[in-house]
């Protein structure tokens, strides 16, 4: 508790791109019993604090932390680590934190791979070669900068979680319903879920919650949305239209397809999936109409990047997790300096 009484607050961004945040903030002014049942204590994108602030309270004084985005390099983990020990609840805020997200892609490329492509590929303006790397001397004295690890990691893989929110981004009355289900818990007024739980989700899919009519229909090939007119009552996925529906978790109201688009399945696997892309490839098998190996597979050569179709949100929560050769890169603390110089073209002024 502060010193007014109130319960503490807490979120913290790693890998992510923000959205999570602005969600938040979309749940208008539902914001404002957040700042009435508690004290926001630690939030980077919404106030000035510090990391020796939190290091600074005792253990456990925490009593709400949500925490958003994937873990990529050292500083995520050890804030990973810091925000575990001094909170009660600890939530993996958000598909990047949940599963990997977009961020964990990467993990189908080695360090080598990404840092060539990022410092030094066409569309790069980088003429003195500069690459990052954990420390670097200049006139001012030495600076250090967060080691960069060779896969993406999600949140429980390097810490426990309490409970898990999936979304890229959560949805806003989603989010809502948690705060109320907390705020209602603090006073002694509902319990919480199980440790372990997936809250401000359903329990079944996204087809559940889809408007669209199913006919079992089968198909013979796969199209982009934007080259045919789909039609707006019938299921997407037997039009042709790859649709992640039958694999994801229900909670979003399913509404890309209700506006059209197919699901792309950011609400991560539905309850009982233990991989997400070996469940959607079940369900794409199941309406391809062809017993021949050959059209199958011309059936199958309509899906464009299969890796980033079937784990675009996953990767990092999956069975696969990563490819080999980024699982099997050497331990970044001691070759990341190595690997940046081996990009860096001759006569280039690395880490400038």
């Amino acid at each position: 508790m502060s010193a007014n009484g109130k319960p503490k607050f807490a979120m913290y961004w790693a890998a992510g791109c923000g959205g999570c945040e602005i969600a938040v903030l979309n749940v208008h002014e539902k914001i404002l019993d957040v700042d009435a049942n508690f004290d926001v204590v630690f939030w980077p994108v919404a106030m000035d604090a510090k990391y020796k602030d939190v290091e600074a309270m005792p253990d456990g004084s925490i009593t709400l932390c949500l925490f958003d985005g994937a873990i990529r390099n050292s500083e995520n983990e050890e804030m990973a680590h810091l925000l575990r020990r001094k909170s009660q609840i600890l939530v993996a805020f958000g598909s990047c934190a949940t599963e990997g997200c977009i961020p964990a892609l990467a993990n189908l490329s080695t360090p080598e791979e990404i840092f060539e492509a990022v410092y030094h590929g066409p569309t790069t303006d980088n003429t003195h070669g500069v690459v990052p790397y954990p420390t670097v001397r200049v006139l001012e004295g030495e600076l250090h900068i967060p080691e960069f690890y060779p896969v993406v990691k999600t949140l429980d893989q390097v810490v426990p979680v309490d409970y898990y929110m999936p979304g890229c981004p959560p949805e806003s009355h989603q989010i809502a319903a948690v705060l109320d289900l907390v705020i209602q818990a603090l006073h002694g007024q509902a319990a919480l879920p199980p440790r372990g739980s997936a809250i401000g989700a359903g329990n079944s899919t996204v087809c559940d919650e889809c408007p669209r009519t199913r006919h079992e229909k089968k198909i013979r090939q796969f199209v982009r949305i934007q080259h045919v007119q789909p039609d707006p009552t019938l299921c997407l996925l037997e039009q042709g239209i790859l649709c992640s529906g039958p694999a994801t978790r229900s909670g979003c109201t399913a509404l890309c397809p209700k506006a059209g688009m197919p699901c792309i399945g950011c609400y991560g696997p539905a309850e009982g999936v233990l991989d997400y892309g070996a469940r959607l490839m079940t369900a794409v098998a199941s309406v391809i109409d062809s017993q021949d190996p050959e059209e199958i597979e011309h059936i199958l050569d309509g899906i464009p990047d299969p890796a980033g179709t079937f784990y675009r949100f996953n990767l990092a929560g999956s069975l696969l997790r990563a490819s080999k050769p980024a699982i099997m890169s050497p331990p970044p603390a001691a070759t990341l300096r190595e690997r940046a110089l081996a990009l860096t073209p001759e006569g280039g002024e690395e880490g400038k």
